[in-house]
């Protein structure tokens, strides 16, 4: 299931790269709110979406260097 969410990323374009990671973003911003209030069911949850936006950022980095390329 993995190589398939990751291989989906991969076939994303530029900006449905940038509007998913602005909806990660913004769940992990959720997800520590409701951390400081005491209300989290899955604390590993925040790992999980540190990681999607690392993803997400290096995926972006790599269509931006295709564009310089050609």
């Amino acid at each position: 299931m993995a190589n398939s969410k990751k291989k989906n990323l991969k076939d994303l374009s530029y900006a449905e790269l940038i509007a998913e990671l602005a909806k990660v973003k913004q769940e992990y911003m959720d997800f520590r709110f409701q951390a400081k209030l005491g209300s989290v069911d899955n604390p590993m949850q925040e790992r999980t979406l540190r990681r999607q936006v690392a993803k997400l950022n290096t995926f972006i980095r790599q269509k931006e260097i295709a564009e310089l390329n050609k």
